[in-house]
């Protein structure tokens, strides 16, 4: 299995730097716990891509690969080192 910067792949280490990183872990409260959390990053990042396009009516070939790198992101271990850092940061406090 190829990994990327101790991630699972390239596509999940990327969208974790540019979508996620740097967001505060105690928003990891307003999303659940890690099965349902996996969930919602997903549709937030879809969203967050959507938005980018101009006019998400008309067809995107942008929009459509973006979409097909978001497919292969591991949510499961976005939301664990999430969850996994919102507890650290209890426990610091």
């Amino acid at each position: 299995m190829n990994t990327y910067n101790g991630w699972t792949n390239y596509e999940t280490w990327r969208v974790n730097l540019e979508i996620f990183d740097g967001l505060e872990s105690r928003r990891c409260l307003i999303f659940g716990y890690c099965w349902e959390l996996r969930h919602e990053l997903k549709q937030y990042a879809e969203e967050v891509v959507t938005m980018s396009v101009r006019d998400p009516e008309a067809p995107n070939i942008a929009l459509d690969y973006a979409l097909a790198f978001l497919s292969d992101v591991n949510w499961t271990q976005i939301a664990s080192r999430m969850l996994d850092d919102f507890e650290e940061d209890q426990e610091a406090a």
